[in-house]
Order: structure tokens, then C-alpha cells, then sequence
């Protein structure tokens, strides 16, 4: 897709509930790249490993990161871009990314959602209570902890080399899906 010898990356950040892997699957489908998602690998290993109560699932945090790094790792040595996302927190996932921009020829494209913070809770509940998210996660459990953490709405972006694009996500039908899709692809193939 790129004209010049880097790699793109699409990068999507951004607290829970902003819409990032609704997002990204539908940019993932429409760009024709590999999806990679923290929710996806943790379900993944709750699936493998079993699950049972909310300390189990906060113990599976770091493998589940230490895994997503590990399949962007091998997207970029293969120079092959991608989606990767997360609600990546910056004290971490900063260097990690640093730590990739050295070591191989990358672009970044990071997408930021945010939304309002009372917006984002709700939402938050309402996936909690659909069944439709894997129970392993156990959000049911840790309401009073992310009504605090959601309550600013946003996370700060990654202080990395590369564009920067805030998206609000507090009203979906808003969101001008068909300009990001383009400003995307510009991104894709411009050197």
C-alpha cells in the first residue's frame, strides 16, 4: 500500500466504549488489513485458559499485552501494515511503540476516541448487561472503578512520532465514517 520503504500502522487508542473495535473492524474490512485487538486476544485466552472472577482477568492484562506486541512485531518485520487496538495507557505503551519506531521503519496513524465521560459509563453498563461481551471480562464487577476512569472521557494519546487524529465518539451517528476511511487510506500510500 505504501509508496516508500516504511510500514504503515494504524493505531486505535482510546477508553473503553469509544467504538475503537467497531471502528477498527470496519476500517480493518474496508482497508483489507489484519485486525489486531487486545478484547479479541484476552477472550482468546480466556477461552484456552478458562476464566473466573475479575482478579483473574487483571492477571491476564499483561499477557495479553506482552501477545499483541508480539503479533505487531511480526506484522512489522514482515513490513506488512495493520490495525492494532487497545485503551493503550501511555506510561506504558509509549516506549513500546518508541521501542518499534527504532527498530523498524514505521509510520503511525494514531486514531484517538473519546467521548463524554457519563456517555462512555452507560455505554459501559449497557455492554456489561447485553451478554454479548465474554463474561470472563466480569465489567459487572467493576462499576464503581470505571465510572471514575471513564469519568474525563478520554485518554491522553501516545507521544509518538507520526499523525495524530482525535476522534468524538459520544454521538456515533455523528461520526463522518466515510472522511476518516480516506484520510486513512491517503495515509497509506503517501511517503
Amino acid at each position: 500500500m505504501s509508496t516508500d520503504k516504511t510500514t504503515p500502522l494504524i493505531l486505535i487508542t482510546g477508553h473503553p466504549c469509544t467504538g475503537k473495535t467497531t471502528l477498527g473492524l470496519r476500517l480493518a474490512a474496508d482497508l483489507r488489513l489484519p485486525f489486531i485487538n487486545k478484547d479479541g486476544i484476552k477472550e482468546q485466552l480466556f477461552e484456552s485458559l478458562g476464566w473466573s472472577d475479575r482478579e483473574a482477568s487483571r492477571r491476564l492484562a499483561p499477557t495479553t499485552f506482552a501477545l499483541l506486541y508480539y503479533f505487531l512485531t511480526a506484522q512489522l518485520r514482515a513490513g506488512q501494515p495493520c490495525i492494532i487496538e487497545a485503551n493503550f495507557d501511555p506510561a506504558f505503551a509509549t516506549e513500546e511503540f518508541h521501542t518499534r519506531q527504532h527498530n523498524f521503519p514505521l509510520r503511525i496513524f494514531q486514531l484517538l476516541c473519546y467521548a463524554d465521560g457519563q456517555i462512555l459509563f452507560e455505554r459501559f453498563q449497557l455492554r456489561s448487561e447485553s451478554g454479548e461481551r465474554h463474561p470472563g471480562h466480569q465489567d459487572h464487577l467493576a462499576y464503581d472503578e470505571w465510572r471514575t476512569r471513564l469519568s474525563n472521557g478520554r485518554l491522553e494519546p501516545l507521544q509518538l512520532d507520526g499523525t495524530l487524529y482525535e476522534l468524538d465518539t459520544s454521538d456515533f451517528a455523528a461520526i463522518d465514517y466515510k472522511h476518516i476511511l480516506n484520510t486513512i487510506r491517503d495515509f497509506l500510500v503517501i511517503s
